[in-house]
């Protein structure tokens, strides 16, 4: 059976093991520390046009997440996501773990807007016994969405002045950041994403990386210590020129963005023949990701030839589940599952 369950199931793109193999033997420094996470850096800057920030690279999704949020807030501060967002809902409880609060928003498509921000800040601000409340300190967010969706150009400026109006750092967990910059309705360039936020991610492990996330800090105050508040999260790895040679091959000649827009594009005409044979969606999606409503029968038919993920089960009996695309996705695979979706 073939996977469209995850963008993360196969290894790395030819041309990344390639360049793994070919420095394997190669003696470097350790901890980050190396020429090829020094050229990795530099090539992310341009790319971003963010010549002053800093780069760093780490392991996974969750221990990125958390040791930024660790990093910027103080014991009593908290951080304001969506009620469906990664660290609150799928990280378990790590943020908590360490001592800080999520504070979740309701998003019906998974997004925050500047309204929502400014609300929650001014509840907290006008408040007369606020001094008991966990202070909101930094507001989370993802591009693309843990539902694929994305935010526009507009929304994302508006989103990041509602930040700064009230003191409240903004943070970009791009995961699948590839994903949402292929997609033929962004509007966000490298550059917008670095303007406008304090400190973002850039996924690797689910675009085209073995393994792998680079935290890119715009904001000068949030730079001092990083290297040793993820030292004490565990997120210095020691071989870390095994980050820098894998995202350096990345970022060298376009790979990331061109491999991922592939991938989002065969989500859209997976999407275009479920939107043909009538079926509903839980958000409109424009990523890499589609989630589609499924009967119980329907899910079962497909789920014999390929293996899919079943988000959840929706109080009307029906299923929503989760159609993912990959830098790997090979072309024949999305004929046959568009063939498959037509006698449903």
């Amino acid at each position: 059976m073939y996977c469209f369950n995850s963008d993360y199931t196969e290894g790395c793109h030819p041309d990344i093991l390639a360049k793994l193999a070919a420095t394997n033997m190669d003696q470097t420094t350790g901890y980050g520390l190396d020429p090829y996470c020094d050229e990795a850096r530099e090539l992310i800057k341009k790319a971003f046009a963010c010549p002053d920030a800093d780069v760093h690279f780490l392991v996974g999704g969750t221990q990125t997440n958390l040791t930024v949020i660790c990093a910027a807030l103080r014991p009593h501060q908290a951080v304001l996501a969506t009620v469906p967002s990664h660290i609150n809902t799928h990280e378990a409880g790590a943020i908590e773990h360490v001592g800080h609060r999520v504070l979740p928003l309701p998003s019906a498509d998974g997004k925050l807007t500047a309204a929502q921000v400014a609300a929650a800040w001014q509840k907290y601000d006008t408040d007369p016994s606020r001094e008991h409340w966990a202070q909101p300190k930094m507001v989370y967010i993802s591009q693309p969405t843990e539902i694929g969706s994305m935010y526009s150009k507009q929304e994302l400026t508006e989103l990041y002045a509602a930040c700064r109006a009230a003191g409240l750092y903004l943070f970009i967990d791009g995961a699948r950041l590839g994903y949402a910059l292929g997609a033929p309705t962004n509007d966000l360039t490298m550059a917008d994403i670095a303007a406008n936020c304090d400190v973002f991610s850039i996924g690797g492990t689910k675009c085209g990386l073995l393994f792998g996330e680079a935290v890119v800090i715009c904001n000068d105050e949030l730079k001092p210590d990083f290297r040793t508040i993820a030292k004490q999260n565990g997120a210095i790895l020691a071989k870390g020129r095994l980050l820098g040679v894998q995202f350096g091959e990345a970022f060298r000649n376009g790979l990331y963005t061109s491999i991922c827009q592939k991938a989002t594009l065969q989500a859209l005409k997976i999407k275009q023949a479920l939107a043909g044979r009538g079926f509903a969606f839980v958000t409109d999606s424009p990523t890499n990701q589609q989630f589609v409503i499924l009967s119980p029968q329907q899910y079962e038919k497909l789920s014999h030839d390929f293996v899919l993920s079943l988000i959840e089960y929706l109080p009307d009996g029906n299923y929503s589940v989760r159609i993912c695309t990959s830098w790997a996705t090979l072309d024949e695979e999305v004929d046959k599952l568009i063939e498959a979706i037509k006698t449903l």
